[in-house]
């Protein structure tokens, strides 16, 4: 009784904080215990970029300026792919607790309601920042060459960083929705993979045709893509870090505000 009087004196910042740490302590533990999740955080980017390097690099580099290889361009879209397509985790780590009903469990502790979300997120960041580094360590060794220096890469870093919250936020919403765990990768997967692909992560949009390339200019990944691009190889950035930024910082505050409410609205009863 004593601990839980002194428990309820605490301000109810602190104990959302307190709360939304030992839940991120929980989602980091599942990711470091699931082996399939390790391998896949360490191999998969690693497979992207050597395939996607092989296949399309021969024909491709005809199309880019002069100097610039295939594999130089391709990394900065490599990066964002991957790590759009791992923030679907935390679609799917929200949907197993909303399923397995290990939500009506946190309910019945004095814990802060939005704290799994929480968790779930700023895991999601860790494992996606692991991904990140491996992949660009397996640039580096087969031949991945930037001009970036040390404040372009705290830039790159801060952008990474900014996209993966944005994304992991909005893939909360598709977890909290989704009534299946199949239900829940089919709804990330027709959001993440139309962005990646009809962007200029793999080709530049010189070479689409007017409609397709009026929708890749004029979407998020583009710019996030355009941004990380032109700081990784020194080229000017132009409009694209601060339209970067904008889009993320707006996908991640109407992604928290949207979650949260679905979330309180599916756990309140």
């Amino acid at each position: 009784m004593a601990v839980q009087l002194e428990f309820e004196k605490k301000p109810k910042l602190v104990l959302w904080v307190m709360d939304s740490l030992l839940m991120i302590k929980r989602s980091s533990t599942h990711i470091i215990r699931n082996t399939d999740q390790l391998l896949g955080t360490f191999f998969q980017p690693i497979m992207f970029l050597v395939l996607f390097a092989t296949v399309f690099g021969g024909a491709i580099s005809q199309a880019l300026p002069p100097g610039v290889t295939y594999l130089n361009f391709l990394m900065a879209g490599i990066i964002v792919q991957t790590v759009a397509f791992g923030s679907t985790t935390t679609a799917i780590a929200v949907a197993n607790d909303m399923q397995k009903g290990i939500i009506d469990r946190f309910r019945s502790l004095p814990m802060a309601n939005l704290a799994v979300l929480n968790g779930h997120v700023i895991s999601d960041l860790f494992r996606n920042g692991i991904s990140t580094a491996v992949m660009i360590v397996a640039g580096l060794a087969i031949g991945f060459r930037t001009n970036a220096n040390f404040v372009d890469w705290l830039l790159i870093t801060g952008i990474v960083l900014l996209f993966t919250l944005a994304f992991s936020w909005l893939s909360a919403i598709a977890g909290v929705m989704a009534k299946s765990i199949e239900g829940v990768q089919w709804l990330s997967f027709i959001v993440v993979f139309p962005l990646t692909f009809a962007s200029s992560a793999f080709v530049p949009l010189e070479g689409m045709n007017d409609g397709l390339k009026a929708f890749a200019e004029n979407q998020p990944i583009t710019h996030i893509i355009e941004a990380i691009r032109a700081l990784m190889l020194g080229w000017p950035v132009g409009d694209h870090l601060w339209i970067a930024t904008l889009w993320c910082l707006g996908i991640m505050v109407v992604s928290m505000v949207v979650a949260s409410w679905l979330f309180r609205r599916k756990t309140s009863h």
